[in-house]
């Protein structure tokens, strides 16, 4: 399936995630450190776990809106709300309204997620799912190549600057699209709409919700997810902490009496940089490397490799080896992202598609949530531990996820699931 023959609301997305997405690598790897220094390093782990919680209510809240206000109402909600947050981040009035910002930012793209996938899987057939989202990957992480290395620049040296233009271009997006983007909810969830009150709004959001997590083959899937999603963290959070305290400032190139020196946060934002690179070069080859393997043996094949090559990152600090391990454990990173989209987008039935888009978000607010206690073990692990902690983590996700595979022997993506 073609960029050029994609529909419209697909093409305006990709632009507009793309363009916010290249300012969010700007600042987001660095937060843990912002934080770190004005409330200390155990306050800010606590500190980080925070949002997460709060994007399990968004996730939730988008993934339900999203199937009865519609796809597009519930993604303006999400836009504007952290177009609003980053104006405030940008005032920075204060450390705690800094994080208050931060926390809005998080809950308003918790919001907007679940039907931003929604809408994918509405105008995608099953077959080019995968491309689909792998191409939404490689656009999205296209600032993911420059973005640390400005940001640590911009982020700590122009971080007004750098804010209130997020909130310029969140701000655009949003009236992108309110105005270029059309509905896409199914006419069988159309159908399901009646009129509510608030809380029979809430009480059907929990009865059905309840339903979807009384899946056992779903409920599996997402403890899977927690654990993978503990590990990729680890990028924004316990990486930086490791390069910014035991690598040294060190030359990447010399020639004659020419070198490139980089301090430890310009080594941090070169691996972030490799990191993202590989996403924009690799993931639609890798995709399509291994278009014909089972999900089962993509999932389990990615979570070995990403934990193997993190674990690698803790007996090194020489600039070189970083970069290979992070070759390593980022193409297992790049081999998880298109499929995991693509396995919701068919296990989920078509009239409760935004609310199995947000249970599935579970995975990564729940993650997001537990992934900071590695900052906080720090304090009393070595290098070693922490990253040997990372690599277990895969490892329970390697077998969660041959445990759920097994129990789809006898379904196929969505056969004698349970049903809204």
């Amino acid at each position: 399936m073609k960029i050029l023959t994609w529909d419209i609301n697909l093409k305006v997305r990709l632009i507009g995630e793309t363009l916010f997405n290249t300012l969010f690598w700007m600042y987001f790897p660095f937060l843990t450190l912002y934080f770190s220094d004005k409330f200390g390093k155990s306050t800010a782990g606590l500190l980080m776990s925070v949002p997460p919680l709060m994007g399990i209510i968004g996730s939730l809240l988008g993934g339900f809106l999203s199937d009865r206000w519609g796809r597009r109402s519930t993604m303006l909600v999400g836009a504007f709300m952290q177009a609003g947050m980053f104006a405030l981040f940008a005032l920075s009035i204060g450390n705690w309204f800094d994080y208050f910002a931060y926390m809005g930012i998080s809950f308003g793209g918790s919001i907007y997620q679940p039907a931003s996938s929604a809408m994918v899987a509405d105008l995608t057939p099953e077959k080019d799912l995968r491309n689909v989202f792998a191409t939404f990957v490689t656009a999205i992480n296209i600032g993911a190549v420059f973005g640390p290395m400005l940001g640590s620049i911009f982020f700590f040296h122009y971080r007004s600057e750098l804010l209130w233009t997020c909130t310029l271009v969140t701000l655009i997006y949003s009236i992108a699209i309110f105005f270029m983007i059309r509905e896409t909810i199914p006419a069988s969830a159309k159908k399901s709409v009646q009129s509510h009150t608030f809380s029979s709004v809430l009480k059907e959001q929990g009865k059905n919700y309840k339903i979807i997590f009384y899946d056992k083959i779903f409920a599996l899937y997402i403890l899977a997810g927690v654990f993978v999603t503990i590990g990729f963290k680890q990028l924004n959070l316990y990486l930086a902490v490791y390069v910014k305290e035991m690598v040294p400032s060190q030359t990447l190139f010399s020639w004659d009496n020419w070198s490139l020196e980089l301090s430890n946060l310009e080594v941090f934002g070169w691996i972030m940089g490799l990191n993202g690179l590989m996403f924009v070069l690799c993931v639609i080859p890798v995709t399509k490397w291994f278009e014909h393997w089972s999900d089962r043996n993509t999932f389990v094949l990615s979570s070995f490799i990403f934990g193997f090559g993190m674990f690698l990152v803790g007996f090194t600090t020489n600039i070189w080896l970083l970069f290979i391990f992070t070759f390593i454990f980022t193409i297992g990173e790049i081999m998880n992202a298109p499929v995991t989209s693509s396995f919701v987008s068919k296990y989920a039935p078509e009239k409760a598609r935004g609310q199995y888009m947000g249970a599935s978000n579970l995975q990564y607010s729940i993650g997001r949530f537990l992934a900071p206690l590695t900052v906080i073990l720090s304090t009393s692990l070595s290098a070693i531990g922490v990253f040997g902690f990372v690599f277990f983590c895969m490892l329970i996700s390697v077998g969660l996820y041959i445990l759920l595979f097994k129990s789809m022997q006898v379904r196929n993506y969505g056969k004698n699931r349970v049903s809204l």
